[in-house]
């Protein structure tokens, strides 16, 4: 997977464009993002569905990924199962 690709939830409609990524499986709502949408839907993980939210950008802990999502749903996204946050803005240095 590469910068720029646009990927899809199976089981909600989240979808995500990859600013950032490595190796690992990108989740949203317990499945596996996929770049075309399934027929069936898989269902939603109870634990893995806190939502997303439309021009937000959510990174792991370390920075190796980074998500815009581009289309909310139901489902959070999670890479190897372990939640990804929202990006916080880089406090500007102080003016005097």
């Amino acid at each position: 997977m590469k910068p720029g690709t646009r990927l899809k939830s199976a089981a909600c409609d989240t979808e995500a464009m990859v600013i950032r990524c490595s190796d690992g499986t990108i989740e949203c709502g317990g499945a596996p993002m996929v770049e075309t949408k399934p027929d069936a839907a898989a269902p939603l993980a109870a634990d893995h569905s806190n939502g997303t939210l439309m021009g937000k950008r959510y990174t792991d802990a370390d920075s190796n990924y980074e998500l815009l999502c581009v289309k909310p749903g139901k489902g959070s996204l999670a890479v190897d199962g372990v939640p990804l946050v929202i990006k916080t803005a880089k406090p500007l240095p102080a003016s005097d």
